[in-house]
């Protein structure tokens, strides 16, 4: 009986602990070269998980030569995991806004190409009604001094990119392109949005 009893007591305390899991949601961005991307939203917290690759494409399965040419129409994404009740989806927007220039055509600074354009993928309809009236809302106000180009686009297949681009900065933060490129949008993260980081 007393086994039974602390049979139970110790399904009941593992269920209680699946029920207080926080159920993590998806968002993906596209915002220029993912290893910017990636070492942006690394640090927000109640951001659990990000993975940069590819979407938006018509090729399935492509490397990374590939997508560089242009030609596989995929975009340099991240997909994110979060946590609503830490970060909430607005919150995402508003940094993947302000951490990149939404106004440049299929460009970021020097990279240039369809691959670093400025898209959100929505992954149901909440999202894609906020980001369509956060974007709106931007032009409206004219908030970068000329119309938001990015893309709100339904969620395609993601493929994860390849080993070597995973956790880009944490890795290489000492590279000539870490320190010239992705160094500036972390002194604007910390600048902008301290009470975010964790």
């Amino acid at each position: 009986m007393k086994r039974i009893i602390m049979t139970s007591l110790v399904l009941f305390s593992i269920i209680g602990a699946e029920a207080q899991k926080p159920k993590l949601e998806k968002a993906t961005f596209g915002m220029g070269c993912f290893w910017c991307s990636e070492a942006v939203f690394q640090r927000l917290n109640g951001v659990t998980n990000v993975r940069s690759g590819y979407e938006g494409g018509n090729v399935p399965n492509p490397t990374y030569d590939e997508v560089c040419t242009g030609t596989t129409n995929h975009a340099e994404v991240i997909e994110l995991q979060y946590d609503p009740t830490k970060i909430s989806y607005d919150e995402l927007l508003e940094v993947f806004w302000k951490l990149h220039d939404p106004t440049t055509l299929n460009r970021q600074g020097a990279d240039v190409g369809t691959q670093y354009r400025s898209v959100v993928f929505y992954h149901n309809e909440q999202q894609k009604a906020t980001a369509e009236k956060y974007k709106a809302l931007l032009n409206k106000e004219n908030a970068f001094g000329k119309p938001v180009v990015t893309t709100i686009e339904k969620a395609q297949p993601f493929y994860v990119a390849e080993n070597y681009h995973q956790d880009y900065y944490i890795k290489n933060g000492q590279a000539p392109y870490c320190r010239a490129v992705i160094l500036p949008k972390m002194d604007k993260l910390e600048k902008l949005f301290k009470a975010k980081i964790k």
